[in-house]
């Protein structure tokens, strides 16, 4: 499995090059983009983005004084924008609580501890805790969403009704653990999921996985 996964990644970086992920100038401005991307294209984001960015309210203090009405009303781009101010304030609330409002702290703790605690947050599941610490904390954890089943269902890696921690394993069970390969891994995937290996009429004789070795 160790050299199908290494034989992927190698063909995608020939087709894309290197994606530079994530796109945020700060950690928490990766961690509110992996708040905000839930169930939305990234086109999104970046409007909701841009306008915490003009109120000059992408620090945790600015978050945590602002009200929730205005912060939903600055997000409303990315959609869900009611829901989605609840989790921002949800996770400012429980950073403050838990480290005194420090992402440097935060970031202190062990991968595992601090991921079991971003998963209790209300709002946060698993492809955004780990968004999360890979992103914003650099930490080696795969990453997993729609783009990567999908891709690894239609080539019978991974069965239809495999799960979150299932797909997961794959990787960091049998790929070094090392945050700049999972992050760039995920990246290839999502580039590759939104341009070739689409949920319907996928470009599979343009894909450069379409021949893989057996």
């Amino acid at each position: 499995m160790t050299k199908i996964l290494l034989y992927i990644f190698n063909k995608l970086r020939a087709m894309f090059g290197p994606m530079g992920w994530w796109p945020g100038e700060t950690q928490i401005e990766i961690i509110i983009g992996a708040i905000l991307t839930q169930n939305t294209s990234w086109s999104n984001v970046e409007k909701a983005i841009a306008n915490l960015k003009r109120e000059d309210l992408l620090s945790v203090k600015a978050l945590r004084d602002i009200g929730i009405e205005r912060l939903s009303e600055l997000i409303r781009p990315s959609g869900y924008y009611n829901q989605k101010a609840k989790k921002i304030k949800h996770f400012i609330d429980f950073l403050f609580s838990t480290y005194d409002g420090s992402l440097n702290k935060m970031f202190e703790t062990d991968t595992l501890l601090l991921r079991e605690d971003l998963l209790r947050i209300n709002g946060i599941g698993p492809e955004t805790a780990d968004s999360i610490l890979l992103y914003a904390g650099e930490r080696a954890i795969f990453v997993v969403d729609a783009y990567t089943k999908r891709i690894l269902e239609r080539h019978n890696l991974c069965s239809q009704d495999a799960g979150y921690p299932e797909i997961q394993a794959l990787f960091m069970e049998n790929l070094p653990e090392d945050a700049k390969l999972f992050n760039e891994y995920h990246a290839l995937f999502v580039r590759l999921g939104k341009e070739t290996c689409k949920k319907s009429q996928p470009l599979c004789k343009s894909c450069p996985l379409y021949k893989m070795p057996g």
